[in-house]
């Protein structure tokens, strides 16, 4: 192969005008992506966004009313979902009470048509548990483990039959906080341990951002972006991404001048803000609707009598709440004209924040390349 050559991806998903209707429902509508062979792949969006309809059509669960799913390069429309190379943890775990650790996790090889020797079962049942940091537990019975550990034996009951993938519908949805994010770290070393394609559905854009190599949003059953977190975060394509993910301000008003990649957005308040215009996206046009979104981490926070003259953008405003974070504090400022905006101040190189408290007078100020000007939609 010359160093010019291309070299070819392999898709363990892919889905070629799929859509899929429930009487009048229109679930998925015309829906084609691919997803790589090995990599932690998201479904992000609201409930009826099609994210779980999408799942379900690579489960065999349903079948597409239009359009071609295909694992591992092989079409699997027509194939049940007991004969797909594929395995879904579910938000319940769904884990047999009446079974200790041990006999949940070999029941997938003991079904099995010609089933696998007792001792190939052991020895594949101790590898599991291993893998998921279990070894010791195989004759605990399932109402003995916390939250995690429950999880856990999921995992290894849906991995012992070596999977093309590993489904997983809102998995961690059952977790208290400290526990999800835990698990979100373990989650993401067992797909690079194991090297299995990972397709995780959830509503949460946190836990979407932090384990997946790509996600796709959806929207009313079709993709409104498909990328990376990095992407997704820093370069939405409209003003529904940038809002699903993450936290975000909007200055809503109209485009009134574009210069090259430079925009100006006259808000409602007749104020006019420069940003810049998102990557890859359909170029605004004049009188177009737009927001101005800025991220709450690229805003600076100061007393009002400490206004920065270096500043693209300066608001003036009262602080009318405060959350401390730890390392961080979370402001709401009340602006005249402007509605609420959102400031994230974190702690400084002493271990010091910004200290302010309801009430305080204040300016808050950005940089016109830290705004996005994003169309509706």
């Amino acid at each position: 192969m010359t160093a010019q050559s291309k070299i070819t991806k392999t898709y363990d998903i892919e889905f070629k005008g799929v859509t899929k209707r429930f009487g009048d429902v229109l679930a998925v509508d015309n829906v084609s992506l691919s997803v790589e062979r090995g990599s932690f792949f998201s479904f992000l969006g609201p409930s009826g966004c099609g994210k779980t309809s999408s799942l379900r059509l690579i489960a065999g669960f349903d079948q597409p009313t239009e359009g071609d799913v295909y694992i591992a390069g092989q079409s699997v429309v027509g194939t049940p979902s007991h004969k797909r190379p594929v395995n879904m943890v579910f938000q319940q775990y769904a884990l047999f009470p009446h079974m200790n650790v041990c006999d949940n996790i070999a029941y997938g090889l003991r079904q099995r048509s010609p089933r696998p020797s007792k001792q190939e079962i052991l020895k594949r049942v101790d590898e599991t548990l291993e893998m998921v940091r279990l070894s010791g537990y195989g004759n605990r019975r399932v109402w003995e483990l916390s939250g995690g550990q429950q999880q856990r034996v999921a995992l290894a009951r849906a991995l012992i039959n070596r999977p093309t993938c590993l489904l997983l519908d809102e998995p961690l949805a059952a977790l208290d906080r400290k526990l999800r994010s835990e698990m979100q770290m373990e989650l993401q070393t067992l797909q690079r341990d194991v090297g299995i394609t990972f397709i995780l559905v959830t509503h949460d854009q946190e836990e979407a951002l932090s384990m997946s190599d790509r996600i796709c949003i959806m929207r009313e059953g079709q993709i409104v972006q498909l990328g990376s977190p990095r992407d997704l975060y820093d370069d939405p394509k409209n003003r529904y991404v940038a809002d699903f993910v993450g936290k975000t301000n909007f200055f809503d008003g109209q485009v009134c001048d574009i210069n090259g990649a430079g925009v100006t957005v006259q808000l409602d308040s007749g104020l006019s803000l420069l940003g810049a215009a998102p990557k890859n996206v359909p170029q605004l046009i004049n009188g177009s609707k737009a927001s101005i979104a800025v991220r709450p981490e690229m805003i600076t926070i100061a007393a009002a009598d400490q206004v920065n003259s270096n500043a693209g953008v300066s608001l003036p405003g009262k602080v009318i709440n405060r959350i401390f974070l730890g390392e961080r504090s979370e402001y709401l400022i009340e602006t005249q004209g402007h509605g609420e905006v959102l400031v994230l101040s974190p702690k400084n190189i002493t271990g010091s924040t910004q200290s302010f408290v309801p009430g305080d007078q204040v300016s808050i100020s950005w940089q016109p390349e830290s705004a996005l000007v994003l169309a509706d939609t």
